[in-house]
């Protein structure tokens, strides 16, 4: 039976319409996404299932007794809670259920025996067991744990709380309600890898309906079995994982592309009849032409927008730098007391793209802004290298000129004239003169992040730093941004959540672990390959003698399911090959298709490479430590 059907939902803002005739129906162990560009209406479709916003026409119909958890990005309203008063809210039946008991027990003990009292008590302990018992607070504990707070967390205030850990706390307190119909906007915000990565599991394990809004591509493949795709104001429901999706989107864009070409022409042909026979001899087919014109017209395909509009990312070629990029000798970090790192030695050279990586409160952001000059270290030294010219981007965007407009501030950022100011401006969706003229202090975080990325990639820079460059980025500007940052000629180190981007575009990973900052050669895959390799040993250690019987299923672990992501990816690319091949066939002259075909073909012998690595180090190894 489905937990929710949804039928012919219409939502206005002002009389505007922002989708209509979303249908759709979820039942138990169904997880969707929630796909669409940024603006087109997703996270309000998440506030009208919970009932947080009216909708204009359709229909909700939830199953008996349904209880709807939602997370979303505006932080808890009552902070005066410490977190776990805050997620305990989250159930108020259950604290109501469990006062009413102690309040009947209380009653009982005075002698209150009557059928009333009794039929009171077994109501309310039902209602308790169902949930659970007096256990089912331990829910909210492990969703804490699983995403990074410690117990002493707990008892903290939430006005004690940063942004980050709030948005957290509300996505503990969603989790730990174990909901029927569980709603997440964007839950991967604020989160390292590892609370990620514990969160695709919860997620999966899940006995209950799930809509979620993502951009992170890994965790909606992991995460999500069927989609919801809005688009061009309308829903198109998909059940399948997200990879299928995207290529019978791809396949349906290419024939309603083709569709769109053909009918285009056919109605130039049509009307260049009617141009030339319109008033002679042939005025009456020419008029029969106008009719089937009309019905052309009536029933015409739209071309796939790339209406879908994505960042324009081309960075400037660099200039060239000395070999060493950046040096780094016995440099100690510290922050609010307490020592991060010590004794770090680095060399960064040139055209070198390194991701470094972590866990939220290790000290990345720190150790970046001491790399390029911004911080003091408490010992030690860092040199950049001859030529180099560093461009950052940071994750907090404080760094824009707030005293003129948007235009203003790309011209006297960049030097460039106005007319290329504004080109640069529309490749990252400032277009017209009313955005572009818009005070820079008025801007939304997602557009100061869109406008700190311009100015980046106008730089010129031959060392980039990039702080967490795809928060705020939907899926197609993400993939932009990753096949610039690939092409990227100078050297880079990059701090990101983003496994899909860290795995691209990154040959070796710097992971600060357990105070230390230690180096792994290869991409993000490799690096949890020796991940794994380094925690095996002291899981074989700890094991007890006697090993119970394996599962009939055990959960992939994170090699396994890199591999079959990997093989997901190289499938998809490939298709992509071939209609390539198919296009190019027609038309070899065609430079743009020529140039992607060729850059979709260098990925996809990449991807094998990186998993035939995989197959192979998955094997026993014959000896060979340095394997």
């Amino acid at each position: 039976m489905p937990v929710l059907v949804a039928s012919n939902l219409r939502k206005e803002f002002a009389g505007t319409l922002l989708f209509e005739g979303v249908s759709f129906s979820l039942e138990r162990g169904e997880r969707m996404a929630l796909a669409g560009a940024n603006g087109v209406g997703k996270t309000t479709l998440l506030q009208a299932l919970a009932g947080r916003t009216e909708l204009q026409a359709g229909e909700l119909a939830l199953a008996k007794g349904t209880r709807i958890a939602l997370h979303d990005q505006r932080p808890p309203l009552d902070r005066g809670l410490d977190l776990r008063s805050y997620m305990l809210s989250g159930r108020a039946d259950l604290l109501a259920a469990e006062q009413e008991l102690a309040e009947l027990e209380a009653a009982m003990s005075a002698g209150a025996h009557d059928p009333a009292t009794l039929r009171l008590y077994a109501d309310a302990q039902a209602t308790l067991e169902h949930a659970g018992g007096y256990a089912w607070r331990t829910s909210y504990e492990a969703a804490a744990r699983g995403l990074g707070f410690s117990q002493s967390d707990l008892e903290r205030s939430l006005d004690s709380f940063s942004g980050g850990e709030l948005t957290r706390a509300s996505l503990a307190r969603a989790l730990g309600a174990r909901a029927d119909l569980l709603l997440l906007d964007e839950p991967t915000n604020h989160l390292d890898v590892a609370s990620i990565e514990w969160l695709e599991s919860e997620l999966c394990k899940l006995d209950a309906a799930l809509i979620l809004v993502a951009h992170d591509r890994w965790f909606l493949e992991a995460s999500t079995n069927c989609v919801l795709e809005l688009e061009g104001r309308r829903g198109t429901f998909f059940s399948g994982p997200w990879h299928a999706w995207r290529e019978e989107r791809a396949v349906r864009e290419q024939h309603a592309a083709k569709m769109a070409t053909r009918q285009a022409e056919e109605i130039a042909r049509l009307e260049h009849f009617v141009a030339r026979f319109r008033y002679g001899t042939k005025s009456r087919q020419a008029q029969s032409k106008l009719k089937q014109i009309a019905r052309i017209e009536a029933n015409k395909i739209e071309a796939p927008a790339r209406t879908r509009r994505s960042l324009g990312f081309e960075f400037l070629q660099p200039a060239r730098s000395g070999r060493t990029v950046l040096e780094v000798k016995g440099l100690t970090l510290e922050a609010g007391g307490r020592a991060l790192l010590q004794g770090v030695d680095l060399v960064l050279e040139r055209a070198e793209h390194v991701a470094l990586v972590g866990a939220n409160g290790s000290g990345k952001t720190t150790l970046v802004e001491t790399l390029i000059g911004r911080r003091k270290p408490a010992a030690g030294t860092v040199h950049l290298g001859q030529s180099v010219e560093c461009g950052f981007f940071s994750q907090h965007t404080l760094e824009l000129d707030d005293r003129g407009s948007v235009i203003d501030c790309a011209r006297s950022a960049t030097g460039l004239s106005r007319a290329d100011a504004q080109k640069l401006l529309g490749r990252f969706l400032f277009s017209g003169y009313g955005t572009q003229e818009k005070a820079v202090r008025m801007l939304s975080g997602g557009e100061r992040r869109r406008l700190a990325l311009a100015l980046l990639v106008a730089s010129g820079a031959n060392f980039l730093v990039l702080d967490e460059p795809t928060n705020h980025l939907d899926v197609e500007s993400r993939e932009a941004l990753e096949a610039a940052l690939e092409a990227f000629e100078g050297t880079l180190l990059l701090v990101s959540h983003d496994r899909a981007l860290l795995d691209a575009v990154a040959a070796r990973t710097l992971a600060i672990e357990n105070g230390e900052l230690r180096s792994y050669d290869g991409r993000w895959a490799d690096y949890v390959l020796a991940r794994e390799r380094e925690r095996a040993p002291a899981k074989a250690v700890a094991a007890p003698k006697e090993k119970k019987a394996r599962p009939e299923r055990e959960k992939p672990s994170p090699v396994e399911r890199e591999r079959t992501r990997l093989e997901q990816e190289i499938e998809r690319l490939e298709s992509q090959l071939s209609t390539l091949e198919q296009e190019l066939a027609e038309d070899w002259a065609d430079l743009e298709k020529l140039s992607a075909f060729r850059t979709t073909r260098a990925r996809v012998d990449r991807l094998l490479e990186r998993w035939d690595a995989l197959v192979s180090g998955g094997e026993p190894s014959s000896g060979d430590s340095s394997a």
